[in-house]
């Protein structure tokens, strides 16, 4: 049997070592183990040939390799639990999924790891753990605060209870609603009086004006701007108001006529008298029109009728001002300078409803189309308040003191939300979220009191006019589908101007 060669051996001369290696004669057993065993000597070369020294392995003992072992089931564990909560929020947040509320369990398993190892556990090399982040840490911002998963709570995250998960009912963002109009009118002779109702936008995108003794209709989309009417010296415009489809315009006077008149072929219709002093605020349902005047009287009309009118109400004991009817059409509000808020059946001779908290006129009235019987109502300048009402049970519901002179108010149709406007003393408009009446926006740009509200049909675009004879658009909710910003599109065709 060969004896293979050991490099670098240094036990026998060169001559015995090349005789061991090529004659086949074979060394006795005592001769190997009467050979002293030393170190063997280490060759360099231009090659690398790793070293299998004893030595080389002290720093990798068999328990670091043990604990390395144990720690690959428990960190995959968590890396799978991990990324299954990570595509739920995925899930829940761009395609609307419903999120499957995480179990006690598996969110026990991705906790922080603890500050103190248990009693009795295997101790683990401090360089294994350098620089590791530990909850709890005295140093840290988050000392004394109990240790939670990062997925519990969050900028998505709900309230962290037993029923629910926070990841089920994630909670949207604030809507980027723009700070400035993105168009302005010029409207010259719009009267600074809070009494009157002169801006009204239709179901077939028209807007009318009323400018001192003329009406003007503005055509959203052509900007095309046509003279309805002009009264001379014989009165002015009090108030305008489109019927629900679009087709008529109702026009009230000083003097207490109210005109109807057809807007495609700019035709005068009818007149209507029975009113003793100027109509300030109209309101349609459907045939039937309602008219407020100074004379403290509601008058109902059917316009099919060849009577002026088939009802009269009386409760008020100072000017209306402010009129609305419910989405349902069962039900109308009226508001008055005496300070009053009146709710009236349909076929009712006497209010069912009065509330009495405002301490100034209440012109603002609002129906929500989101939950039936809600109605919202704003006070003059002594009162500046909303007031929230339901109209079922009768009970008020909240009170806001926004600080200034609350002078319209309107729901938006495709969220609940909704928008006021205020003369004295900031003249802003406000843009609330119902029923928490946070504000989303407040947009100045107006120098006098902001006494005119118009929404567009889409529901999207606001109209609002004050005393320095300016019309404003601006863009401040949601389209019907889409529930995301309001955007910028419009900042871009800012433009300036005249309406006659």
């Amino acid at each position: 049997m060969d004896v293979p060669s050991t490099s670098g051996s240094g036990d026998l001369p060169e001559p015995q070592q090349h005789q061991a290696v090529s004659s086949p004669m074979r060394l006795p057993p005592s001769a190997y183990r009467q050979t002293p065993l030393r170190s063997p000597k280490i060759t360099y070369s231009d090659r690398f040939i790793p070293s299998r020294a004893a030595s080389s392995r002290l720093d990798f003992s068999i328990l670091d390799r043990e604990t390395a072992a144990s720690e690959t089931p428990k960190r995959t564990a968590e890396k799978e639990e991990s990324n299954g909560a990570y595509n739920m929020l995925l899930r829940s947040e761009l395609l609307g999924c419903p999120a499957v509320p995480i179990s006690p369990e598996k969110g026990a398993g991705m906790g922080m790891l603890p500050s103190t190892s248990h009693p009795g556990s295997p101790s683990k090399s401090p360089s294994r753990k350098l620089f590791r982040y530990i909850a709890g840490d005295a140093d840290t911002p988050t000392a004394g605060l109990p240790t939670q998963s990062p997925y519990a709570r969050g900028p998505i995250g709900g309230d962290d209870s037993a029923s629910s998960s926070s990841l089920a009912s994630p909670s949207r963002m604030l809507r980027k609603i723009p700070r400035a109009p993105f168009k302005v009118l010029d409207a010259p002779a719009l009267a600074d009086d809070y009494y009157l109702n002169l801006v009204d936008w239709s179901a077939q995108n028209t807007l009318a004006v009323g400018l001192g003794t003329c009406v003007y209709l503005w055509s959203a989309c052509t900007s095309k701007v046509t003279r309805l009417v002009d009264f001379g010296e014989g009165g002015a415009v009090c108030s305008v108001s489109w019927s629900q489809r679009g087709s008529y315009l109702s026009i009230g006077t000083d003097y207490g006529e109210v005109q109807i008149w057809d807007a495609t072929k700019c035709k005068r219709i009818r007149t209507l008298p029975g009113h003793k002093q100027r109509v300030g605020c109209m309101a349609w349902n459907h045939h039937t029109l309602a008219t407020g005047s100074r004379d403290r009287s509601i008058l109902l009309r059917d316009v099919r009728s060849q009577e002026p009118f088939v009802q009269k109400l009386g409760g008020h004991r100072s000017e209306v001002c402010g009129l609305r009817w419910s989405p349902d059409d069962r039900e109308l509000a009226s508001g008055g300078n005496d300070n009053q808020l009146f709710v009236w059946h349909q076929q009712s001779a006497q209010p069912v409803l009065r509330f009495s908290e405002h301490q100034a006129a209440v012109k603002a009235i609002a129906w929500s189309p989101h939950q039936h019987g809600l109605l919202v109502s704003g006070g003059g300048t002594a009162d500046r308040c909303i007031r929230f009402w339901n109209t079922t049970t009768g009970a008020p519901l909240q009170c806001i003191d926004t600080g200034s002179q609350v002078c319209n108010l309107s729901w938006s149709k495709n969220v609940n939300e909704l928008v006021s406007t205020h003369g004295y003393s900031q003249n802003q408009i406000i843009v609330w979220r119902y029923p928490t009446m946070q504000k989303l926006a407040t947009l100045t740009g107006h120098t006098m009191r902001v006494l005119y509200l118009a929404v567009s049909p889409d529901g999207q675009t606001i109209v609002t006019g004050a005393g320095d004879e300016t019309l404003r658009f601006w863009n401040v909710f949601p389209g019907p589908k889409t529930q995301g910003t309001g955007g910028d599109s419009g900042m871009g065709s800012m433009m300036r101007t005249l309406i006659r």
